[in-house]
């Protein structure tokens, strides 16, 4: 495609990260950790869309398109005594704890340098995520990638949640590229129904994480494997 793109917002987990790979037996260690009982915990995964049979996510289920506080107010229901803002913060500690190489499984192999090759070709990089801004810059870091993006939002940044429009327009605001410029690309519909609700800009949809083509096809322009596929997506092959 001779594209107009100048600027790509990533969505990170399921996106930048292989989402069951890296969150699956994380998924399960916090869920024990919550419940007070086994039939607990197979309700709790069950609400939250993780299935523990197959180690597998439920595509647009509350962990996989879900922010911290999200997934915490669903939990909290089997523990009141908790309750909701002590287990986002245990959520929001967690996925900071657990930002390893042990853990972090990303989605395509060599990504530092697939992402290297899109900055150099002149485009500006950022990441939208309902994770916390914190942990998603301390996995980033571990990654070796942190300093290719010029933006990180996560939930709690003060820009929203997708799909609304915030952290697209921030992202816009911030590089100084209009929205119709950006290509925002994930692998859930939350992302990929961002750039309609900012107002224009490329919606690719990415197949690394639990949403199938027929999932995304509604919302995307294009469907790739995963983000190796966008440097020929995007002519710079």
């Amino acid at each position: 495609m001779a594209s107009p793109i100048r600027a790509i917002l990533f969505d990170k987990d399921g996106t930048l990260l292989d989402f069951e790979a890296t969150w699956g037996g994380v998924a399960e260690a916090t869920i024990r950790h919550l419940a007070p009982d086994a039939g607990s915990a197979a309700a709790m995964a069950e609400a939250a869309g993780y299935d523990p049979a197959t180690k597998r996510f439920r595509a647009g289920s509350a962990i996989v398109a879900g922010a911290s506080h999200e997934v915490a107010r669903l939990w909290a229901r089997w523990r009141p005594d908790l309750g909701t803002e002590a287990i986002e913060a245990y959520l929001n500690t967690l996925s900071i704890e657990t930002s390893g190489p042990a853990t972090l499984v990303p989605a395509v192999p060599e990504m530092a340098g697939l992402l290297g090759r899109l900055k150099a070709s002149g485009l500006a990089l950022g990441v939208a995520t309902h994770d916390s801004e914190q942990a998603a810059r301390a996995q980033l870091h571990e990654l070796g990638v942190l300093s290719l993006f010029s933006f990180i939002a996560g939930y709690d940044s003060g820009y929203g949640l997708k799909p609304g429009p915030g952290m697209l327009r921030a992202f816009a605001s911030a590089t100084g590229i209009a929205v119709t410029e950006i290509a925002m690309v994930g692998d859930s519909i939350h992302d990929l129904a961002m750039i309609a609700n900012a107002g224009g800009g490329l919606a690719v949809g990415v197949l690394s994480g639990p949403a199938g083509a027929d999932d995304l096809s509604e919302h995307a322009d294009h469907i790739l494997p995963s983000i190796a596929g966008l440097p020929a997506l995007l002519d710079l092959d």
